[in-house]
């Protein structure tokens, strides 16, 4: 059919639909032709199909010919390519020139390319592109009107709002927040108001359209973030456990990795696990990371993992960390530092008798005022700022009763007072008063108080920086020494606390202590005690070991003095914690880094990365470059698992403790990754697409 000699005898008009496509699918034939060109002795050799895809062969008539001139041409122009065809093999260069610079065939060359490409039906019915456009209009405005819906959503999902209601009737006085929303929506937007009135095929409120739309926004967004981790060079992943309000355990992974020069800390899931043990959870921390790390060359990419420091979690043997590490054998294990904060504070605050019962005593003040609402009422009246109470795992709640109790001591004494001498009825409340203000009277309680007041705000500091993510171990360990600094300088000044004039009692004590040397010099002793226990927890807690080693390589302040001895061992280190490094160009690398006066002033990990990259120094210092990622992506502490919690907290409530577990992930997505959500491109579209294509609708979403 794609022959010169058929088309000749049967024009390419002449022929069906199907015969045409067929005959553009065998394109031109391309004989070897044998003739030679009158009396010339030259021949056609077949590089000029190779040349020219638009020449064809006649082995009967032993001439060249053009295809799409010989399908879409007029007979009467061009006959030598179309009809006599061409032999004249010496000058067929210049005819071919010639021929490719005519309008006639760059547009016959057009037609053949587009053709069968439209729909037949398109070209010739006027009523079929009329549907098509009016088909298209439906679906643009039943998109507008699912992104509205998409939107209520979103809102409702960012803040942990519930989404359904009492009674999601038309006449009902409480329908939800999600149906409340849309309302409001269709008051300022015309087209979904008349949506909402006229809609019998999709309305776009069930719970169904609800449950499916999380269901794609939650796969959206991990789509967004297993293409986040694919980029990045490493990632770390952080666990950790919870009980929710329906007292099922609660495992949430969070993975950390570097976008654009950032770190982000990305929530993936929640998993309701039947037991906490090293089994189920590492089966459930394996499982997300083989979602986002599928292939065996990407399990060389998981360079950390940070837990809690439970048994359970830390084993060596059989612990989380251990069974991780088996599967990604470059996954170091973290264990949290704001947890071992917590764990020095416990053992400095636990191993002194004196200094336990004070605490003991400190958090009586709030047991009291929390046992009856008269009692915090005359709190209101007389302090005007409530008695927060102490948790055992979080040390700065007792930093915050360390200071209010310090800073209005003068008016709990008074709230006391007026308790004792007003509340005759009430014999628990007097009594107990009675004894909270001999602890505001008595010396040594004030002096203990005065000294924790001066020792929590340095705490207080270390635990803040310990909640940011933008934090790397150079930054912790500059922070953990100005850290010891402070308890060495309070360490000092503590002989100030017994000479100052507000620790002694101005008005006449109900019981008070002789004031005498010995005793103060067995306080003094306690409350050194109490920071030498502090810095040696510290040294032995943070000390620089392992994979840790390999941020001292990048500590601004050595940097003159690696100049002149090169740190060999902590590269040694640094290159077996981290077997994907070349040491031998890290070794020049870092050499020229410590010559240079221009590296000294970036205090850290985090600014020597973005002054290379701001440089464009990321090839030059490639292994560099390549250790700073991995030492910025091994996380120090888990704190953002806790910050999952609450939101856990805040979405799973009492009244919502049957919700579905993809459900909840969904909506703790939303809440969580917020900041994702708003800055994804065409979030909405892409939802759409996939709700379009979930299954079969009734309601068109895709445009023709």
């Amino acid at each position: 059919m794609n022959t010169v000699r058929s088309l000749q005898n049967r024009p390419f008009s002449q022929l069906t639909l199907e015969e045409k496509l067929e005959v553009k699918r065998l394109g031109p034939e391309r004989p070897q032709l044998l003739t030679t060109s009158g009396l010339s002795s030259r021949r056609f050799t077949k590089t000029w199909y190779s040349k020219h895809s638009w020449i064809t062969g006649c082995s009967h008539s032993g001439k060249v010919y053009c295809f799409p001139c010989l399908l879409f041409g007029d007979s009467q122009r061009e006959k030598a390519w179309t009809q006599s065809g061409v032999n004249d093999w010496k000058h067929l260069s210049e005819k071919v020139k010639r021929h490719v610079k005519c309008s006639c065939h760059v547009e016959n060359c057009l037609k053949l390319a587009f053709f069968g490409k439209a729909n037949i039906a398109e070209q010739l019915s006027k009523a079929y592109r009329d549907s098509l456009i009016q088909h298209n209009l439906e679906v643009e405005r039943n998109r507008h009107i699912l992104s509205r819906i998409i939107d209520c959503i979103k809102f409702c999902g960012a803040f942990e709002l519930a989404l359904r209601g009492h009674d999601e009737n038309l006449t009902s006085d409480n329908p939800g927040v999600f149906l409340g929303l849309v309302n409001f929506a269709a008051a300022l937007d015309s087209v979904l108001s008349q949506h909402l009135e006229s809609a019998t095929v999709f309305k776009g409120t069930s719970k169904t359209i609800q449950n499916e739309l999380l269901d794609i926004m939650l796969k959206t967004l991990q789509c967004t973030i297993q293409k986040e981790v694919k980029q990045a060079d490493f990632v770390a992943v952080i666990a950790d456990d919870t009980t929710d309000v329906s007292n099922h355990l609660q495992n949430v992974v969070v993975f950390r990795y570097i976008v654009s020069g950032k770190v982000v800390e990305r929530f993936w899931s929640f998993c309701d696990l039947p037991q906490g043990n090293a089994e189920n959870i590492s089966a459930n921390v394996i499982s997300c990371l083989n979602s986002i790390l599928p292939g065996a060359h990407d399990k060389q990419k998981l360079v950390a993992q940070c837990y809690d420091g439970a048994s359970v979690m830390s084993g060596q043997h059989r612990g989380v960390q251990s069974i991780v590490k088996e599967t990604y054998p470059n996954a170091h294990y973290v264990h949290c530092y704001a947890h071992q904060l917590n764990l020095i504070l416990q053992q400095a605050t636990s191993q002194i008798v004196s200094v336990r019962v004070f605490f003991a005593h400190l958090n009586a003040f709030s047991i009291f005022f929390s046992h009856s609402t008269k009692r915090v009422s005359c709190l209101d009246d007389c302090v005007a700022i409530r008695i927060p109470r102490s948790v055992q795992t979080r040390w700065n709640f007792e930093s915050r009763i360390v200071s209010t109790v310090f800073e209005h001591k003068d008016d709990l004494k008074v709230c006391f007072k007026r308790i004792i001498n007003t509340w005759k009825k009430d014999k628990a409340s007097v009594r107990d008063a009675s004894g909270l203000l001999l602890r505001l009277e008595d010396r040594s309680f004030i002096l203990y108080l005065r000294f924790f007041h001066q020792l929590m705000p340095h705490v207080d500091v270390l635990y803040a920086q310990l909640q940011k993510r933008q934090i790397s171990s150079t930054f912790i360990q500059t922070c953990l020494r100005n850290f010891v600094v402070s308890i060495n300088n309070v360490r000092e000044k503590i002989s100030d606390i017994f000479h100052n004039d507000s620790c002694a009692v101005n008005e006449e004590p109900l019981a008070k202590r002789p004031r005498c040397e010995c005793f103060d010099e067995e306080i003094s002793m306690v409350l050194e005690e109490v920071c030498d226990i502090v810095i040696s927890h510290c040294s032995s807690r943070f000390a620089i070991t392992g994979h840790f080693v390999a941020a001292t390589l990048f500590e601004s302040s050595s940097f003159p003095y690696f100049e002149q001895c090169f740190p060999s061992m902590a590269l040694e280190s640094a290159a077996a914690s981290f077997p994907f490094l070349d040491e031998m160009k890290l070794h020049s690398e870092l050499s020229v880094i410590y010559s240079r006066p221009e590296f000294r002033h970036c205090c850290g990990a985090v600014p020597l990365l973005q002054l290379l990259i701001e440089s464009n120094l990321a090839e030059t210092f490639s292994e560099t470059v390549l250790l700073l990622k991995a030492i910025i992506t091994v996380p120090m502490t888990s704190c953002e698992a806790e910050r999952c919690f609450s939101t856990l907290k805040r979405v799973k409530t009492f009244l919502r403790n049957t919700i579905s577990e993809d459900r909840l992930n969904a909506l703790a997505m939303l809440s969580i990754e917020k900041n994702l959500v708003r800055d994804s491109i065409d979030f909405n579209q892409n939802v759409i697409d996939m709700f379009a294509q979930l299954k079969n609708r009734r309601a068109k979403f895709l445009f023709k």
